[in-house]
């Protein structure tokens, strides 16, 4: 997992900026949070991938510890898939065809087609068949159409997540933001994370903890819930 985090020179200012405490929500209702796992899939997890996510995988003890205690306290559990299909709106044109990176935007779309190898989620996480999976055709699983998990979430009248996955700065900030903006209150796990670098990853716990909600490391988000750090 990524070494670098949040500094004590960040965190002072934070403190200062929040009236002495660097903690939105110090503790969290089993009942109304949710775990999100976005995006741990092969394409992103496994290293022979073209999107490998260097320090993916060193993340997976660290969420599995998360799903066990959410499970424990019968929260809810949630993973979130990018899912894209050749063409129509999930074939995310925009995206593919002109900002995405090589090999062409057309080979790493099908690394998200359902049955793929790589659409996956990767092996070691403890998934079950009672949590729920929201595939997704955005960064954000929020963003308008891109997936079932508002509704799913108003369903099981959740008003709380804690956001893990990869990449930090990408879907899991972009999550996080619109969740936000949604009046979710939202914690994201810095240890439960994972960026291409370290720069990355820190600017993004930067940004969400500065504007979008909590950051928090998987020992102190399983004291917000209640369990054993």
């Amino acid at each position: 997992m990524h070494e670098a985090t949040l500094s004590p020179e960040f965190l002072a200012g934070l403190k200062a900026r929040r009236g002495g405490t660097a903690q939105l929500y110090p503790s969290l209702p089993p009942e109304s949070t949710a775990l999100l796992i976005v995006d741990m899939q092969n394409a992103f997890v496994d290293v022979s991938s073209p999107l490998a996510v260097p320090r993916a995988a060193a993340i997976v003890p660290n969420i599995n510890r998360l799903v066990s205690a959410f499970r424990q306290i019968g929260a809810c559990v949630i993973w979130i898939r990018s899912t894209f299909t050749a063409s129509g709106r999930s074939s995310w044109p925009i995206y593919f065809e002109h900002v995405a990176p090589a090999p062409t935007g057309g080979e790493l779309r099908e690394l998200f087609f359902p049955g793929a190898a790589s659409h996956d989620f990767w092996p070691a996480l403890e998934r079950v068949d009672d949590d729920v999976v929201i595939d997704k055709d955005r960064f954000s699983a929020f963003s308008a159409g891109a997936s079932g998990l508002e509704a799913a979430l108003a369903e099981r009248r959740i008003d709380s997540l804690v956001i893990t996955g990869t990449l930090t700065n990408v879907c899991c900030e972009s999550t996080m933001r619109d969740a936000m903006m949604r009046d979710y209150r939202c914690v994201l796990v810095s240890d439960a994370c994972a960026a291409q670098s370290d720069r990355e990853h820190v600017a993004a716990l930067e940004n969400a903890a500065r504007y979008f909600g909590d950051v928090a490391d998987t020992n102190d988000t399983l004291e917000r819930i209640g369990r054993e750090g």
